[in-house]
């Protein structure tokens, strides 16, 4: 066989795999790392509004949500998780707020965040949680709404 024929044989064999590859790529619904299913970096999330910290949680008291597994410093928080996830999680399954409002998703650090209007924010680092405090309504509004579309 000619080099040519091999090229576009090997070309219209691949072709069904670029179809399908992007969905092999797609990020999951909750930040976990690259070599980990815990959430958080192993983080309390009801620890950051009842104790204003982050907390790392203990082995014992975890669940899973959205297919990432939450570590709690206690079974209280546990439960109280459990009740109302939502009212806990961080948004944007723990991505970064600021690259969100970018419609990117990039890892949220645990020890970068705050709570808005009753919500955990989680950003990169300390240099684009300054950015993010520059413009915080501006840049929940936007991620909220890319946030919306890569959801859809």
């Amino acid at each position: 066989m000619k080099l040519r024929a091999m090229i576009i044989a090997a070309t219209v064999a691949g072709a069904p795999m670029l179809v399908t590859a992007p969905a092999a790529y797609a990020e999951p619904p909750i930040y976990t790392g690259v070599f980990s299913n815990t959430a958080l970096q192993g983080h309390d999330p009801v620890a950051y509004f009842a104790e204003g910290k982050p907390v790392k949680g203990r082995d014992e008291f975890t669940t899973e949500y959205m297919g990432a597994q939450f570590k709690f410093a206690s079974a209280d928080n546990r439960d109280a998780f459990l009740a109302d996830p939502e009212a806990y999680a961080p948004q944007y399954g723990g991505y970064c707020a600021w690259a969100m409002a970018d419609g990117k998703h990039a890892k949220g650090d645990a020890r970068y965040w705050k709570i808005v209007d009753g919500k955990l924010y989680l950003n990169y680092n300390k240099n684009i949680q300054k950015k993010w405090d520059a413009d915080i309504p501006g840049f929940i509004e936007k991620a909220n709404s890319e946030w919306a579309a890569i959801n859809e």
